[in-house]
C-alpha cells in the first residue's frame, strides 16, 4: 500500500496524456473571476527529476515527455506549466498534477492535496510549500468523502490512484457513487490504466452505465518494455467542461500517429 514511488515512471505517456488534459480543465476553470475547489486524492511529490536514477532506470520519461513535448503549443497550459518548472529546477524537472494545479490556480482557490507515503509525502510538503496548499498525510479517498461538498463549490477532483491495491478497480465506483451524491456540481476525473489483463475493464462498464454523459478520453500506446501490461490510459471525466472532448480528440489523434 505505501511502496508505490512515481519517479519511476514520471513524465511517460500516460502522464502526458492525463497532465496535457488536467493543466487544460484547470486553465478554462480559472477563466471566470470565480474561487474553485482542487481536491487531489494521491498526490505523489509533486516535481520530478527525470534524470534521476530511478526515471533512468525505467526510460519511460524517455519515451514520454522527451519524445512527444511537441505536441503541446507554447500557449498551451501543460506546456507553459513545464517551462516555468524547467526554469525554476533544471531542464531535467517535470511536473506532476499538484505542480500544475499549483502553478495554474489562483490565490483565491483551494487546493487540498492527499499523498499517504511518508517519503512521497515528505517532498510533496516541500515542493508545495511556496503555495497557499494544505497537503493531508491520509487515505485519499477519505479525505475527498471529508471534504465534498467543498467550499468553494466550484471545482474538480481528481482521482489518480496507483492501482497496486487490486480492490481498487471494486472500490472506486462505490466511492465516486458518494463523491457525485455529495457533490453534484463537481468536475470528477478518475485516471486509468488500460491493461492487457483486463482488470480495468469492469471497473469502467460500471462508470459508464451510472455515468452515460461523461467523457472517456481513453489513448493506446506501446507497452513500455517487453511483457509490460499497460498498454494505454484514460480519464474518465464525470461533467466534463465544454470543449474538453474537443482536447482529447486532439490528443488522441496525436497517440494514434505513434
Amino acid at each position: 500500500m505505501l511502496s508505490y514511488q512515481h519517479i519511476y515512471h514520471a513524465g511517460n505517456l500516460a502522464d502526458v496524456h492525463k497532465h496535457g488534459l488536467l493543466a487544460w480543465m484547470l486553465d478554462y476553470l480559472t477563466r471566470k473571476d470565480k474561487p474553485l475547489s482542487y481536491i487531489e486524492t494521491h498526490a505523489g511529490r509533486a516535481s520530478y527529476d527525470l534524470d534521476a536514477e530511478e526515471a533512468r532506470k525505467t526510460g519511460e520519461a524517455a519515451m514520454g515527455i522527451a519524445r512527444v513535448q511537441d505536441w503541446f503549443a507554447p500557449d498551451h497550459p501543460f506546456a507553459q506549466v513545464l517551462h516555468q518548472t524547467r526554469a525554476e529546477d533544471g531542464p531535467h524537472a517535470y511536473p506532476g498534477s499538484p505542480m500544475i494545479a499549483a502553478r495554474l490556480l489562483r490565490p483565491t482557490d483551494t487546493i487540498h492535496l492527499a499523498e499517504l507515503h511518508p517519503r512521497e509525502h515528505g517532498a510533496l510538503e516541500y515542493a508545495m510549500s511556496p503555495y497557499p496548499v494544505t497537503c493531508h498525510r491520509r487515505d485519499g479517498f477519505d479525505l475527498a468523502h471529508s471534504l465534498l461538498p467543498p467550499t468553494p463549490r466550484r471545482g474538480m477532483l481528481l482521482i489518480d490512484p496507483s492501482y497496486e491495491i487490486k480492490e481498487d478497480y471494486d472500490e472506486i465506483p462505490r466511492h465516486i457513487a458518494k463523491y457525485t451524491r455529495a457533490w453534484n456540481v463537481g468536475i470528477v476525473a478518475l485516471w486509468y490504466p488500460v491493461l492487457t489483463s483486463a482488470l480495468h475493464v469492469p471497473m469502467l462498464k460500471s462508470l459508464v452505465g451510472t455515468y452515460p454523459d461523461a467523457l472517456r478520453a481513453e489513448v493506446r500506446f506501446p507497452p513500455a518494455r517487453p511483457g509490460h501490461g499497460m498498454i494505454g490510459a484514460g480519464l474518465f471525466v464525470i461533467n466534463p467542461p465544454y470543449g474538453l472532448d474537443a482536447e482529447a480528440k486532439r490528443l488522441k489523434d496525436r497517440f494514434d500517429q505513434l
